[in-house]
């Protein structure tokens, strides 16, 4: 077994107040602040800025993160960040902006071109301090090892290596209040996607990640409709954000399967919420796995709250997981996504380009299954 996290990890809210002094400690004087537009129009960001002014630490916004950043923003940043001469990262926002805060700290001091970091275990040499503050309940990338950047029109690529583990990640479920009811249902469910594959991962999956994924599941099921309906509970704002992040954690360690591959080509062809396309798909990735997956499954379904108090099964744990999902009243199917039916064979050929995460399936997938879920996606 080989479990690898964060090294530092704060959560409590308004600990985001510390954010000036840690940075300090890591030697950082002049930080590159890594945020969305979003982000930066409400002006969220500056709970971080003032705290690093308190700890007179000069800094740079980087406000321009999209979903599914490309590759020509990074780089720009990283230019940026070199002739500001940046000694330091931070990423605050959702998983977009930490996965860019990643890659920025790591090319910035490297010789290495993107292209060259791409894969697996391809990062060489040491990167910038790094300190991760998530404002969704969802990711978990401040805890992960993992960046996924937009290659092309529609391509996805990761970078997978032990540097881009934060130096510190601040959880502070302040940051997260009012986030809008659909933001917090898919994000939610995209961090029990990350447990439930974590879970059930064909390769990597050990006593820790379990332990974790479990945990994760239980939390954020106990929580996911308060948070969506009632977006300043912050004691339930604090339980998601906890329960992403040690979802984050497995997954890190256990890796992610088919949900993940069939979702990847959402986003990158119709710009669908990560989150959102993994809902989209996890129920019919589920009972699709049914078969190799059921003694699995039986064991999670008591981590769920709403299966409490009734027998244990694989399919107790698919119905349950999926009337959850109902209640979010998120869009449920490819049809009310605005997909295209004409493009599900399109997608069904980019899924298998996803054989990173196809592997670790505990069903092999082939690219005519890939169709016939989404087709039973589409509805």
């Amino acid at each position: 077994m080989d479990f690898q996290t964060t090294r530092r990890i704060i959560a409590e809210p308004g600990c985001i107040a510390k954010l000036g002094s840690l940075a300090r400690e890591l030697g950082v004087r002049r930080a590159l602040l890594v945020t969305d537009r979003g982000i930066f129009a409400s002006s969220l960001h500056t709970r971080a800025t003032d705290a690093l002014k308190m700890a007179d630490i000069d800094f740079v916004v980087e406000p321009n993160v999209v979903a599914d950043p490309p590759e020509g923003m990074v780089l720009e940043a990283v230019t940026k960040a070199r002739a500001l001469r940046i000694d330091g990262v931070i990423g605050f926002g959702g998983g977009s902006s930490m996965d860019v805060a990643k890659v920025i700290a790591t090319l910035v001091p490297s010789q290495q071109t993107i292209e060259e970091i791409y894969g697996i275990g391809n990062v060489r040499g040491s990167r910038l301090p790094l300190i991760q503050v998530p404002t969704t309940a969802g990711t978990g990338s401040e805890v992960t090892q993992i960046a996924i950047i937009t290659t092309g029109e529609t391509t996805k690529s990761g970078i997978v290596s032990p540097q881009l583990l934060p130096d510190i990640a601040l959880i502070d479920a302040e940051l997260t209040l009012g986030l809008p009811p659909h933001v917090t249902a898919a994000t939610g469910i995209d961090a029990m996607v990350h447990a439930i594959e974590a879970y059930t991962s064909r390769h990597k999956k050990n006593h820790y990640s379990d332990l974790l994924a479990r945990e994760a599941l239980r939390l954020l099921s106990k929580n996911l409709l308060t948070a969506v309906n009632d977006g300043q509970n912050l004691a339930a704002r604090h339980e998601m954000l906890y329960g992403a992040m040690l979802a984050g954690q497995a997954f890190a360690n256990a890796p992610v399967a088919a949900v993940h591959a069939l979702a990847y080509p959402l986003g990158g062809h119709y710009h669908i919420s990560h989150g959102l396309s993994n809902a989209l798909m996890l129920p019919h990735v589920l009972r699709f796995n049914l078969p190799s997956a059921h003694v699995l499954y039986a064991e999670l379904c008591g981590c769920l709250e709403a299966a409490k108090g009734g027998p244990a099964s694989a399919e107790r744990f698919i119905d349950t997981l999926t009337g959850l999902v109902a209640q979010t009243k998120i869009p449920r199917t490819l049809q009310e996504a605005n997909v295209p039916r004409a493009d599900l064979p399109m997608l069904s050929k980019d899924a298998m380009l996803q054989q990173r995460l196809l592997v670790n399936n505990p069903r092999e997938v082939t690219e005519a299954d890939a169709l016939r879920l989404y087709e039973e996606a589409w509805g």
